[in-house]
C-alpha cells in the first residue's frame, strides 16, 4: 500500500506524550463549570474522528469532545455545551466544521479550529444517536431515538427536511446514518429492528430496504465509490450489499457478540468492524469477504472504528477509555491514546488524612489514585471482578480499604500499590467500609445483611454484627470511635459498641430506604439520606429527628459533613451537589457541572474543597472556602443577592419551556434536566425569600 511519509509520521501517536512530563496538564482546568478548581480524569469515549488531512482526532464522550493533535498527542481542545453525553460525532469534508449529535436531543456543529459553537440545531425530541455530513458539506443528517432522521442546512443551521418518523418515542430508535458518496443516497439503520433502508435524499422516496439481518443493526458505512454498503449487527455479523440492486453480497462472520461500528478504507478494499463482545477490531477484504487480520489490545467493547485519510492506520475507540491505533498493513499496534481516569461511571471517593491525595472508584473496577494538587493520576489498583463501591484512607493514610460488588474488601499499600489482604466471609455485594478511630478496625456493610469487623493488621475478621434485614449500604464510626452507625434499606440506623459488637438501644426508625449515614464532627448528629427526596438530620444519643433539609423533590444517595460541621453536602441522581446550612436546614448553594447523577461527595480535611464523583466518569474538586465564591442561590436570577419577587416573575416567564426551545435559558432549569418544569418551581419555591 502507497504511502504519505508525512501523513503516516502524524498518524503516529508518540505514546510518550501521555506521562507524566506533559508540563501542568491544563487540560485539567479546560472548560470548567463555575466554583470548580480541577477536574479528574476525562469521562467516558463513546466515538471518535479524524480530520479530513489526519492532523487531528476528536473524541466524543460523557464530558464533551476532546480534540488532539495526531502529531504529538497533545490536547488542543475541549468542545462543551452539551448538558450530556456526546454519542456521536463527524468532520465536514472541508474539515472545518465539526458535528455532535447528543443525548440532550441536540446537534450541535463547532468551528473545528477554534472550537467555539456555530450552531445548535434543535427538533429532535430524544437522544441523537448518529450525525453524517453530505460530501459537498453543505447538508447534515442527524438520527435520533425519536425515530426520526432530519437533514440540516449546515450553512444556516435551519431544519431542510424530516426523511423519516414522527418524532414520537414509541418509533424504532435510529443508531446510524450515512450519506452515499455522490449525495443521493441516505442510508439508515435502527436498534429496534433488523433492517436497513435506502432513501433518496432529496425527495425522501424509499429506493431498498436491506433485509437478512437477524439481529438490531448498530452501524452502517457506504463505500467510497458508493457501490457498497456496510452493516454491523447485534448478532455478530458484518453484511455487505450492492447498493444498486439491494442484494447481499456477503456474511461476514468471526465476531463474537454485538459488531459496534463499520469503517471502509479510503480505497474501498478493506472493511474494519469493532466488535462489542469479543474486544476486537476485524479487517475484511470487502471483494472477497475474506477476513484479512485481527487487531487485538482493547479490553472492552469497541464502540467506534475509522480509518486515517491515508488509510494506512485504523482506530478503535473503546469502552475501556482508549483509542487504539494500527498499521493496516502488517496489524501492529502503533501507539494507544488512553483518556485519563475511570472508564465508566465513578462510584466513590475520598481524601487522605492529609488532603493531598483522593481515591475513587467505579463501575470499571478499579481504585484509582490522584494527587489532588497536579490532578496527576498517581496509580491505579486493579484485583476487583465488579464495582468498587465504596474506598477509604486509614487515619494515617497508609492503607487504603476498597468494598466491591465482587462480595470482597481488599487492603491496599497506598505508596506502592500493592495489595495488602483481599479480605473473605460476605457473602454478597460489599457496599460500604468505614476505619476505626485507631486505624485498627475496619468495618463493612454488606448485600448479605451483616456488618463485619476485621482486624486491619492481620486481615481476620473479628465480629459479625446482624439484626439488619436488608442490604447494608452504608457504615461510618463516629469521631471518638466509640458508636458505630450502619444504614440499611430495611429503613433503620443501627448504632453499634465498636468494641464489643453490641447494638446500642438508640436504633433510627425512618419511611424508607437509606442509602448514606455521617456523623457529624462533634458525634452529636447523624445525616442520612434516603434516595426517595429527604436529608435529615437527626440526635444520634436519642435518636431524635432533628431537621429535614429537602422537601422531597431531590434524590441524594450520598452525604457528608465539613471538617467544621456547619455544612452538608449531598449528591444527587439529578445531577447537581448540594450545600446546606446544617443550623437551619437551608440551601446555600449547588454545585452544577456533572452530566451525570452525582454518586459520592467528600470534603477535603481542611474543609476548602469538595470533590464529586460521578456516573459521567470525572471528579469535579470545587472550591468551597469561605468567600472563595459567594453562597448565593441559583435562583437570585437578577443577581441582587436576593430571591425575591422580581426573580419569580423571571421564573415564571420560563417555565414550561424544554431545552432547544426558543427563549429556554439554563439559569432557571435548577435541577439541570433540560426542562424548567416543577422540579424547578420546588427548587426555586425552597430559596424564595433568601437574602431580604
Amino acid at each position: 500500500m502507497k504511502r504519505s511519509t508525512i501523513l503516516s509520521l502524524t498518524f503516529v501517536f508518540a505514546t510518550v506524550l501521555f506521562s507524566h512530563e506533559i508540563p501542568a496538564q491544563d487540560y485539567n482546568r479546560w472548560s470548567l463549570p463555575e466554583g470548580a478548581r480541577m477536574r479528574l480524569g476525562k469521562g467516558n469515549v463513546l466515538d471518535v474522528a479524524w480530520s479530513p488531512d489526519g492532523t487531528r482526532l476528536a473524541v466524543g464522550g460523557s464530558v464533551g469532545i476532546w480534540v488532539y493533535e495526531t502529531s504529538t498527542g497533545a490536547e488542543i481542545l475541549l468542545l462543551t455545551g452539551h448538558i450530556y453525553k456526546v454519542n456521536a460525532i463527524a468532520f465536514s469534508p472541508d474539515g472545518l466544521t465539526l458535528a455532535s449529535g447528543s443525548r440532550d436531543d441536540m446537534v450541535r456543529l463547532w468551528d473545528a479550529a477554534t472550537g467555539q459553537e456555530k450552531s445548535t440545531l434543535t427538533g429532535h425530541t430524544y437522544d441523537v444517536e448518529a450525525v453524517a455530513f453530505s460530501l459537498d458539506g453543505t447538508t447534515l443528517a442527524s438520527g435520533s431515538r425519536d425515530g426520526t432522521v432530519r437533514l440540516w442546512d449546515v450553512a444556516t443551521g435551519q431544519g431542510k427536511s424530516t426523511v423519516i418518523g414522527d418524532g414520537s418515542r414509541d418509533a424504532p430508535w435510529v443508531t446510524s446514518v450515512a450519506f452515499s458518496p455522490d449525495g443521493s443516497t441516505l442510508a439508515t439503520a435502527s436498534l429496534q429492528d433488523t433492517t436497513v433502508w435506502l432513501w433518496d435524499a432529496a425527495t425522501g422516496e424509499e429506493k431498498h430496504t436491506l433485509t437478512g439481518h437477524v439481529g438490531k443493526v448498530r452501524s452502517i458505512a457506504f463505500s467510497p465509490d458508493g457501490m457498497t454498503l456496510a452493516s454491523a449487527s447485534t448478532e455478530s455479523t458484518v453484511r455487505v450489499w450492492d447498493v444498486a440492486t439491494g442484494q447481499e453480497k456477503h456474511v461476514l462472520t468471526g465476531h463474537n457478540g454485538w459488531v459496534h461500528s463499520v469503517a471502509f478504507s479510503p480505497d474501498g478494499m478493506t472493511l474494519a468492524s469493532g466488535g462489542g463482545g469479543d474486544d476486537k477490531v476485524r479487517l475484511w477484504d470487502v471483494a472477497t469477504g475474506q477476513e484479512k487480520s485481527i487487531l487485538e489490545g482493547h479490553t472492552s467493547s469497541v464502540r467506534s472504528v475509522a480509518f486515517s485519510p491515508d488509510g494506512s492506520t485504523v482506530t478503535g475507540a473503546c469502552g475501556d477509555n482508549t483509542v487504539r491505533v494500527w498499521d493496516v498493513e502488517t496489524g501492529h499496534e502503533q501507539s494507544t491514546l488512553t483518556l485519563t481516569g475511570h472508564t465508566r461511571e465513578i462510584t466513590t471517593v475520598a481524601f487522605s488524612p492529609d488532603g493531598s491525595t483522593l481515591a475513587s472508584g467505579g463501575n470499571d473496577r478499579t481504585v484509582r489514585v490522584w494527587d489532588v494538587e497536579t490532578g496527576q493520576e498517581k496509580n491505579t489498583l486493579a484485583g476487583h471482578t465488579r464495582t468498587v463501591s465504596s474506598v477509604v484512607f486509614s487515619p494515617d493514610g497508609l492503607t487504603l480499604a476498597s468494598a466491591s460488588l465482587d462480595s470482597t474488601v481488599r487492603l491496599w499499600d497506598v505508596e506502592t500499590g500493592h495489595e495488602r489482604y483481599m479480605l473473605t466471609g460476605h457473602t454478597h455485594r460489599v457496599r460500604s467500609v468505614a476505619f476505626s478511630l485507631d486505624g485498627r478496625t475496619l468495618a463493612s456493610g454488606s448485600q448479605d445483611e451483616t456488618v463485619r469487623l476485621w482486624d486491619v493488621a492481620t486481615g481476620q475478621e473479628k465480629n459479625i454484627l446482624t439484626g439488619h434485614t436488608r442490604t447494608v449500604w452504608s457504615v461510618g464510626f463516629s469521631p471518638d470511635g466509640l458508636t458505630l452507625a450502619s444504614a440499611s434499606l430495611d429503613s433503620t440506623v443501627r448504632l453499634w459498641d465498636a468494641a464489643t459488637g453490641q447494638e446500642k438501644n438508640t436504633r433510627i426508625e425512618h419511611t424508607g430506604r437509606i442509602y448514606s449515614v455521617a456523623f457529624s464532627p462533634d458525634g452529636a448528629t447523624l445525616a442520612i439520606t434516603d434516595g426517595g427526596g429527604t436529608v435529615r438530620l437527626w440526635d444520634a444519643a436519642t435518636g431524635q429527628d432533628l431537621l429535614s433539609l429537602t422537601d422531597g423533590h431531590e434524590s441524594h444517595w450520598s452525604v457528608a459533613f465539613s471538617p467544621n460541621g456547619t455544612t452538608l453536602a449531598t449528591g444527587s441522581l439529578r445531577k447537581p451537589v448540594w450545600l446546606w446550612d446544617v443550623a437551619t436546614g437551608q440551601d446555600i448553594r449547588t454545585l452544577a457541572g456533572h452530566i451525570d447523577r452525582v454518586y459520592s461527595v467528600v470534603f477535603s480535611p481542611d474543609g476548602t474543597t469538595l470533590a464529586s464523583g460521578s456516573y459521567d466518569g470525572t471528579i469535579l474538586l470545587w472550591d468551597v472556602s469561605p468567600g472563595a465564591a459567594p453562597l448565593t442561590h441559583a435562583a437570585d436570577f437578577d443577581g441582587d443577592g436576593s430571591v425575591d419577587f422580581l426573580d419569580f416573575l423571571q421564573f415564571a416567564a420560563k417555565f414550561g419551556l424544554n431545552w432547544g426551545d426558543s427563549g429556554y435559558d439554563a439559569r432557571f432549569d435548577l435541577n439541570g434536566d433540560g426542562t424548567i418544569w416543577y422540579d424547578d418551581w420546588n427548587i426555586f419555591r425552597q430559596s424564595y425569600g433568601r437574602g431580604t
